[in-house]
């Protein structure tokens, strides 16, 4: 079987330069090290004393650092895990535009006291007629911290009325509007230094940002500003500054259009692939942890487009001791992945990422995306090793994904939350409540004394031993500061089988029996548990990388039921998100209330993402069936991708329509952007 790796490459490195020389700001951190997101303070010169509550800004504005709560060190982050559903059981008191809308996350704000306008002209006329600034929030379903702010400030009667009277307020998933998420998050990231969900933008009336941040608490905490203060703020500034305010957004932009420009120079010469490759291996290296795997201490994200890149470098200087070393690196993190506590032991899959750098703790949503990227890594490792492990853990993913994540349609749902009640009569959600296990809930579940083992030992002694199950809990303190995890373990698998069935006396295949048998009765009782949120919006881009999973590992493993389920999610692709008269992918669709597939109405057009990623999925698809439709609707969509996204001047390809007039910067940020994440938002 062939194996592809592409690569796209992008720089912002001008961009730090140009926003360097409009900085007005200069800071200093409060505290570090707080398990609550932190105000990094500043010494602001030259400015309204009104906003002088910000950091380094090129702006007067309310320019934030958050520290990260569920890591050490200061990350400028916020986070990502589930929302709580609407209680469907009273009548709400607030009803606003989102409740016309498909969006998971827009529908999540529908009964906020806020007048929330989705992203669109109604809302930007309404800006442009009553000249009002525009607080753009920004978003996900499955994101832990805008459902925090949302509870503590869009829930809120007074910060509600302030916004809808004197803001046009328009909500954006940005799972469905990555264009636009795209171009507010780089200017965030630009004035700031980082980014994160959920992320805050003001806007003038056509659509420039003026100020940025993520997360903002309800009100005033010591020397932090709350979200209240900082609406306040920005009011009296647009009436009393406003030229100031609009005039510096505009600098920024420019600095920001001009520093994400991307084109090829004319005679311009490309340097050589392999001393690209070099570098790109060299800077992986370099950053490699050796005791566990992963390219940082923490927190630890999957990376599976790093792990790609490195087993096609060895492929290309296997002889080397460059190419021997990727390798290794590889193989060691997939293992210690798998072994880890981001691996899901009892229900399969991965959750996003690891709060600590032995992969144990994990912040517990499962993306689509991830799924569908692993399983290739898994499978990939599987044919360079031989090592039978890899083939289990693809497969596990696989599994995960048919079970939890599938739509009759065959299309796929993009993700599991990371937060949901612990019990029926819980009222508050928790993270990872659905996931984890005490002791004593352990012990009760496998009380049956093991015969054959040294002394009476019961299944439960065996499984606790080989899974790190502690009688006070196994989860650092450090990696819980909300306290939600106390008491509480995080499967994580300690000792190899031999070493566990030595230390008990029995055999390894006793011991699998035994173990595979107690995770049966786990997955029992986790399924009698109040489930986490499941967002179904189904993707294009999403469906596609899981469609390259399902071809890839049922091809290696010659396993028919996964190219079935791989032609029937390509079957979805063309039936629900394929728009045939227009000739064009559409970028997604839902499930409805009727649990039928319903597009929004007004359908999103599909992005450069889309696009490859689906195209990929297809030509993995006809590599493994050799059916010759499969790669003829490829090539169509190639077609039509170059034709949408190709800068015929300048080459390269835009992310989205370079022609949207609402989109202020046309940016070229490579193809994988939906799998690189982390980059961005490594939260807690």
């Amino acid at each position: 079987m062939m194996l592809r790796f592409g690569f796209a490459w992008s720089t912002l490195s001008a961009t730090s330069k140009h926003i360097a020389q409009a900085r007005l700001f200069t800071g200093s951190p409060l505290r570090k090290n707080s398990p609550r997101p932190v105000l990094y303070y500043s010494r602001c010169t030259g400015l309204p004393q009104a906003l002088q509550f910000c950091q380094k800004s090129v702006l007067a504005s309310t320019r934030l650092f958050w520290d990260s709560s569920r890591s050490s060190g200061v990350n400028f982050f916020s986070m990502a895990s589930g929302g709580d559903a609407p209680d469907r059981s009273k009548t709400p008191k607030h009803t606003n535009r989102l409740s016309k809308e498909k969006s998971s996350y827009l529908l999540q704000h529908a009964h906020n006291p806020v007048d929330w306008y989705p992203w669109g002209q109604e809302a930007f006329d309404k800006a442009k007629s009553e000249d009002k600034p525009i607080f753009l929030s920004v978003g996900y379903s499955t994101c832990h911290w805008c459902h925090v702010m949302e509870r503590e400030s869009f829930e809120d009667e007074e910060i509600g009325k302030i916004l809808s009277k004197n803001f046009v307020c328009i909500k954006v998933d940005r799972e469905e509007r990555p264009d636009v998420d795209k171009v507010y998050m780089t200017f965030v990231q630009a004035t700031s230094g980082g980014g994160g969900w959920p992320m805050s933008v003001w806007l003038t009336p056509d659509l420039r940002p003026f100020i940025g941040g993520t997360y903002f608490p309800p009100r005033d905490s010591g020397r932090r500003p709350g979200l209240k203060t900082v609406l306040l703020r920005i009011m009296e500034q647009w009436q009393s500054n406003r030229e100031t305010l609009e005039s510096s957004g505009e600098r920024v932009l420019e600095a920001l259009r001009k520093g994400t420009e991307i084109s090829a120079s004319p005679g311009e010469t490309l340097p050589p692939g392999p001393d690209v490759a070099n570098r790109c291996y060299q800077q992986l290296a370099h950053s490699y942890e050796e005791e566990y795997g992963g390219f940082r201490e923490a927190p630890k994200f999957p990376s599976p487009v790093n792990l790609m890149f490195l087993m096609s470098f060895w492929a290309v200087n296997r002889a080397s001791s460059e190419g021997a070393e990727a390798l290794r690196m590889v193989l060691h993190t997939l293992r210690m992945m798998a072994l880890g506590g981001i691996h899901d032991h009892v229900a399969q899959g991965f959750h996003r990422y690891s709060t600590d750098s032995s992969w144990h703790v994990p912040h517990f949503e499962k993306m689509l995306y991830d799924q569908g990227q692993l399983a290739v890594a898994y499978i990939t490792a599987y044919q360079v090793s031989g090592e039978r492990l890899f083939a289990d853990v693809a497969r596990d993913v696989l599994l995960y994904v048919s079970r939890d994540l599938s739509d009759k349609s065959g299309g796929f749902y993009s993700a599991e939350d990371a937060d949901s009640f612990p019990t029926v009569e819980s009222t508050e959600k928790r993270e990872g409540a659905f996931c984890v296990w005490t002791a004593g809930e352990i012990r009760e579940l496998l009380p049956d004394i093991v015969k054959g083992a040294k002394g009476a030992i019961t299944q439960a002694t065996i499984f606790m031993h080989h899974y790190g199950v502690k009688e006070q809990g196994n989860v650092d303190p450090a990696q819980d500061p909300h306290g939600e995890l106390q008491g509480q373990n995080v499967l994580i698998v300690r000792y190899s089988v031999e070493l566990t069935a030595a230390h008990f006396g029995i055999s390894v295949d006793r011991l699998s029996e035994l173990l595979s048998d107690a995770r049966a009765k786990l997955a029992e009782v986790r399924r009698a548990r109040p489930p986490p949120h499941l967002d179904t919006k189904m993707l294009a881009s999403w469906n596609g990388l899981m469609l390259s999973g399902f071809a890839r590992v049922g091809a290696v493993l010659g396993d028919k039921a996964l190219l079935e389920r791989a032609e029937r999610a390509a079957c979805f692709l063309r039936e629900h998100l394929w728009d045939e008269e227009g000739e064009r992918i559409l970028h997604s669709c839902y499930r409805g209330d009727d649990m039928e597939v319903e597009q929004a109405a007004s359908p999103i057009a599909g992005f450069l993402d889309d696009y490859a990623f689906v195209v990929c999925g297809l030509l993995d698809l006809f590599e493994a069936t050799q059916r010759l439709h499969w790669l003829q609707w490829a090539e169509e969509l190639q077609l039509r991708q170059d034709q949408l996204f190709w800068d015929s001047q300048g080459s390269g390809y835009f992310c989205s329509d370079p022609s949207d007039p609402t989109l202020l910067l046309a940016l070229k940020q490579g193809i994988a952007s939906t799998s690189r994440c982390e980059q961005i938002v490594p939260g807690p």
